[in-house]
C-alpha cells in the first residue's frame, strides 16, 4: 500500500491516547508530520517531556503504522509545551496561571483543583494557590483539610502535598471554620506571604485559585507578580457571564492576559446519550467568540465532580474517563498548549 499523509493520518485515529482514550489526531497531538515514499516522521506535542506514557505511546504509533504499510521507516519525536518565560513569576516559577470569576457559585475552585490536577498528570511539577481568603477550599477538595501549614529553618512555608500537587490554603493556617475579617492592607499582605515566603521549588505551573468579584486580592496579585494569564470560569447563564464580563474589563485595566474562558455546568448528560442543558446552551461560547477568546472546555454537570470535589480527591484522578474529567484534562492541555506555544503579547488585555 502506497504511504500517504491521508492513510497515515487515518492509521494514526486508531492510536489512543493513554491518558484520555482520545485518538493522536482528535486530540490535535500531531504537531508534525512528514512523508517521503516509505518513510514516515512525525513529532507528537505533550505538556510535558515527562509525560507519563510517552514510550507506550510512542510504541502504539510504530505499530499502527507497521500495521497498515507494513515495510514503513517510522521516526518519532515527542515535543512539549512546557513555558520557556522571559522572566519566571516566582523564583523556579516557569508560569503562574490565575483561575478566576465574576461571581461565586460557578464551580471556580473545582475547575481550578482539576486543571492542577491534570497538568500534574502530564508530567508536570505544580502548585496550587489557594487565593480565596474568606472561602479557602483548595484543601477540602485536595484531601488536606486539618492538616497545619509548617515552616522549615528559615521559616519559609512548606506546603503541603497530595495527588502530586503541592498546595497552600490560608484554611490550614486558621482554626476549622474561623471567619476571616480581613480588610485590604492585611490581605495584601497575607497574600505577598503566602506568595512570597513559600518553598515552592521547581515549579512548571502555579495555579492560582482567586475569590469571585473583582477585589482586593485580585489587585495585590497584579501588582505582585508577573501573571503569565488568567483563566475565566463561568456558567452558560446570561447572570453569570454579566458578572464575568466585569471581571474580564478588570483583568484588562490591570493589564492580566486572559488565556481564555472555560464554562463549568455547560449541560447534564442524560441516561439516552442527549443533553439537558440546565443553565442555557451556548453562552460561554458566544461571548468567547465576541471578544475573541479562546472557548477552552464546556465542562457538564456531573454527580461524581461534586462527589470527588467534596471527598478530597480531584475527578481527573479519581475517574479519567468520567466526561467532566476528560474535558477538564483537554482544558488543561489547551491551557498548556496556550502558554507554551502563544506569545503573550498576541493575548486580549489593554
Amino acid at each position: 500500500m502506497e504511504v500517504t499523509r491521508e492513510r497515515v493520518l487515518e492509521a494514526l485515529r486508531e492510536v489512543a491516547d493513554p491518558g484520555l482514550g482520545l485518538d493522536l489526531v482528535a486530540l490535535d497531538m500531531l504537531e508534525s508530520l512528514d512523508v517521503a515514499g516509505r518513510s514516515v516522521r512525525l513529532k507528537l506535542d505533550l505538556v510535558t517531556p515527562a509525560y507519563p506514557h510517552r514510550g507506550r505511546l510512542e510504541e502504539d504509533v510504530r505499530g499502527a503504522l507497521t500495521r497498515a504499510f507494513g515495510d514503513v521507516e517510522v521516526q518519532v519525536e515527542a515535543g512539549s509545551r512546557l513555558p520557556t518565560p522571559v522572566k519566571e513569576p516566582l523564583p523556579g516559577v516557569k508560569a503562574l496561571i490565575a483561575v478566576g470569576s465574576g461571581k461565586g457559585g460557578v464551580g471556580k475552585s473545582t475547575v481550578a483543583a482539576n486543571l492542577a490536577a491534570a497538568l500534574a498528570l502530564e508530567g508536570a511539577a505544580v502548585g496550587m494557590l489557594d487565593a480565596d481568603i474568606y472561602g479557602p477550599s483548595q484543601s477540602k477538595m485536595f484531601g488536606v483539610e486539618g492538616r497545619r501549614l509548617m515552616a522549615d529553618d528559615e521559616k519559609r512555608i512548606l506546603p503541603l502535598r497530595n495527588h502530586d500537587v503541592k498546595v497552600i490554603s490560608i484554611a490550614n493556617l486558621v482554626e476549622d471554620g474561623q471567619a476571616l475579617t480581613w480588610r485590604g492592607p492585611i490581605l495584601h499582605g497575607t497574600l505577598t506571604q503566602l506568595l512570597n515566603q513559600t518553598t515552592w521549588g521547581d515549579l512548571d505551573y502555579l495555579i492560582i485559585d482567586l475569590p469571585p468579584g473583582t477585589g482586593d486580592v485580585q489587585l495585590s496579585l497584579s501588582q505582585l507578580v508577573s501573571v503569565t494569564g488568567l483563566v475565566m470560569v463561568t456558567t452558560p447563564q446570561d447572570m453569570a457571564l454579566v458578572d464575568v464580563r466585569r471581571a474580564y474589563t478588570m483583568a484588562r485595566k490591570t493589564h492580566l492576559p486572559v488565556l481564555g474562558v472555560i464554562e463549568n455546568m455547560s449541560y447534564y448528560p442524560l441516561p439516552d446519550g442527549t443533553r439537558d442543558h440546565i443553565f442555557g446552551e451556548g453562552g460561554a461560547q458566544r461571548w468567547a467568540e465576541e471578544e475573541q477568546l479562546p472557548l477552552l472546555g464546556q465542562v457538564p454537570i456531573t454527580r461524581a465532580l461534586r462527589e470527588s470535589g467534596d471527598g478530597g480527591t480531584p475527578l481527573v484522578v479519581l475517574d479519567p474517563g468520567n466526561p467532566s474529567a476528560v474535558e477538564l484534562r483537554l482544558a488543561a492541555r489547551r491551557i498548556a498548549r496556550q502558554v507554551g506555544s502563544q506569545a503573550l503579547s498576541s493575548l486580549p488585555m489593554a
